[in-house]
């Protein structure tokens, strides 16, 4: 009997090390890093943290379906992921720009400007692509005498694609705390928030805007300013500009 459980333990111990040894694989340490740029501009694509422009990679070392994987980039459009496993990948971005990657009513490709690479330590790319929307400074924000803040700004299409001609849903003024402003991070009680008609949409294209804070006077700290605006396309996510702050007096 003695015999029989030493040889169950012994057998116990020999699984638990095989199984050990098939899991101990060293941590994914390879970095894909980039950035997303306006292909007109060359600037990089103004988002917002955690939920703006998203990177997509799909790797297809075995297999031509994978499951993809995603991050996100940063708010000035860069990014980078240092926890990568070396193999190769199809890689490419989304978010309030025309999609890289067209497909037709029945699922053929029709265009596609992914990128494909073979991970080993690291890779940089670079993504051109076509804003739905740009929206643009126009001039410095106004401290008004009842310390709230006045801001312009001109919103126009940034691609001439005709499927994202579409009418501007929003336009926000959000005003945040930290450089980290967008419509995921905002104080509502200062920020100005505007939604629009599809014919209010249209014709605002163009326009010079004026947008003033909401609530009254702002605290006496720093305070930062940025505008997004979208429309009902893609991942429903807005463009913006660059965040902005005033020095109070």
């Amino acid at each position: 009997m003695k015999k029989i459980f030493y040889l169950g333990f012994f057998a116990l111990l020999i699984a638990f090390a095989a199984c050990s040894k098939v899991d101990n694989y060293a941590a994914p340490g390879d970095t894909v890093t980039g950035a997303t740029y306006d292909e007109v501009t060359g600037q990089t694509l103004q988002t917002e943290v955690g939920s703006g422009t998203r990177v997509e990679l799909l790797e297809i070392s075995y297999d031509s379906a994978p499951v993809p994987f995603y991050f996100y980039s940063m708010q000035d459009g860069t990014f980078n992921d240092d926890k990568v496993f070396g193999a190769t990948y199809k890689v490419s971005v989304q978010g309030p720009f025309v999609p890289l990657i067209v497909t037709d009513s029945t699922g053929v490709v029709i265009t596609d400007s992914s990128q494909t690479i073979v991970l080993k330590n690291k890779a940089t790319l670079k993504f051109n692509v076509q804003p739905f929307l740009r929206i643009q400074w126009v001039g410095t924000p106004v401290l008004n005498p009842d310390t709230t803040v006045t801001v312009r700004v001109v919103v126009t299409r940034g691609t001439n694609n005709a499927t994202y001609q579409l009418p501007v849903t929003d336009i926000n003024l959000y005003v945040s705390n930290t450089q980290y402003d967008g419509n995921n991070n905002y104080d509502p009680r200062y920020s100005s928030l505007t939604s629009y008609s599809d014919s209010a949409g249209m014709a605002v294209i163009g326009d010079t805007l004026t947008l003033t804070t909401t609530g009254g006077a702002l605290p006496a700290q720093d305070v930062y300013f940025r505008v997004g605006a979208r429309i009902n396309a893609g991942l429903d996510e807005y463009n913006y500009n660059t965040p902005v702050s005033i020095t109070y007096p």
